[in-house]
């Protein structure tokens, strides 16, 4: 299946244009979180800017939308007019979300409306927190059906990879899939309390990093059968070749020293896609600047890629917009499917000094050309909850040209033309 349509906000602004000149320009920088019922040593978000922010839909039936559900709203609207999906395609569309605090920032402000120094009692119904994804249907006129999951930090890499299941399974031919996060006290207290909330910036792979800090924003992206973007004749930013899960079940919030299932994840998804290693132009880590994760997801890269580590670029996403909790999988998608649809890896946020021990490459100076047309995606998650997705190029207009990695593509396509050499090897 292929990606046809794309739509952002971020804390780089919003609109897609403004994502990409945003990770060309050095990303954003955090700022203190302007809530006064905030009651925490560290404050700091990488923040959408308060003129970026949708004003509406105020509400969803009875239920007063927050602004994670808004920008949902807003970046869902850019994501199916980029496909240019027609009124019909729109209304048999079915809607895939990952997202884990959902409307959690009005329930919040509510409660502080409650309980603060001068206590009011708040008209209304309560409501529940996962209304974004029924908001977005609603909101986009999509009757195909309606899917959240909240498996925290890899919530909406999981979305992603159900959307391609379901089109692959025949059961759609068009997915609205990516997620959304608004700024949350409950979000930035849990990393406060766990001592894993950098007071400087989110760092990954840095030896001064001391923790993550979170982003906020929306990631949308239109997943589509080959065969119908064909026939409409759509533009194709990528294609989403495989996704693999995996499962640590190791301990509730950190991940296993060993790597063992973040490998075994990483590998799938290149077997699944009929790649090797050295059939991968680029990685859109999970990265998010704790210390024990970027060691183990380093170690874990050079584990399936090898010496092909030594020239494999690496693009450290979150140190451009923070971690953006249960959309951070959407939003590396989004930015795989840009680096292939133009071609590079955008240069990296200034890295001090790197830590030794992850032996990865994160060139900074300039963007870096994708040698082969393929991204692997990383997205992991309390639980010890792992995805990895792989997307690969389409042919570049008026070349035909794919590179070795659209030849294995399309020879997965015709078994008659598969190379019998040790493609096979990944698995």
């Amino acid at each position: 299946m292929v990606v046809t349509g794309l739509g952002a906000i971020s804390p780089l602004g919003s609109g897609v244009p403004a994502f990409w000149r945003g990770l060309a320009s050095g990303g954003a920088s955090p700022r203190p979180v302007a809530d006064p019922d905030a009651h925490m040593a560290n404050r700091l978000m990488y923040l959408v800017p308060a003129a970026d922010i949708p004003e509406g839909p105020g509400r969803h039936g009875h239920v007063e939308l927050a602004a994670g559900p808004r920008m949902a709203i807003a970046a869902a609207h850019e994501a199916v007019s980029d496909a240019g999906l027609d009124d019909a395609q729109r209304e048999r569309l079915r809607v895939v979300l990952g997202v884990e605090m959902g409307n959690a920032g009005r329930h919040e402000a509510r409660r502080a409306a409650e309980q603060g120094s001068t206590p009011r009692r708040t008209a209304g119904r309560w409501s529940p927190m996962t209304v974004t994804c029924a908001a977005v249907s609603a909101a986009i006129g999509a009757t195909g059906g309606s899917t959240s999951f909240g498996n925290a930090c890899a919530a909406s890499g999981y979305a992603a990879a159900i959307a391609a299941d379901m089109i692959r399974a025949g059961e759609a031919d068009v997915v609205l899939t990516g997620g959304a996060e608004g700024p949350t006290r409950v979000g930035m207290g849990v990393f406060n309390r766990i001592g894993a909330a950098d007071p400087v910036a989110c760092r990954p792979f840095d030896s001064a990093r001391q923790g993550t800090l979170f982003g906020d924003g929306a990631a949308m992206l239109v997943l589509e059968a080959a065969e119908h973007a064909e026939a409409r004749g759509a533009r194709v930013y990528a294609e989403l070749s495989a996704a693999a899960f995996s499962c640590d079940a190791h301990h509730p919030t950190a991940p296993d020293p060993a790597g063992t299932q973040a490998v075994r994840g990483m590998r799938q998804a290149l077997a699944d896609a009929g790649l090797r290693p050295d059939d991968v132009g680029g990685v859109v880590p999970h990265g998010t600047g704790t210390p024990l994760n970027d060691v183990v997801e380093s170690e874990a890269l050079r584990a399936v890629f090898g010496a092909h580590c030594e020239e494999l670029p690496l693009f450290s996403l979150k140190a451009m917009i923070g971690h953006t909790a249960g959309v951070a999988g959407a939003f590396g998608v989004l930015t795989a499917a840009l680096m292939l649809h133009h071609g590079h890896v955008p240069a990296n946020a200034p890295v001090t000094a790197q830590d030794p021990r992850c032996t990865v490459w994160l060139p900074q100076d300039r963007p870096v050309p994708l040698r082969e047309d393929a991204v692997l995606v990383n997205a992991y998650a309390f639980g010890g909850n792992n995805v990895s997705l792989v997307l690969s190029g389409v042919p570049r207009a008026g070349t035909g040209h794919r590179g070795r990695t659209g030849r294995a593509i399309a020879a997965r396509r015709d078994p008659a033309s598969q190379d019998t050499g040790s493609r096979g090897a990944v698995a």
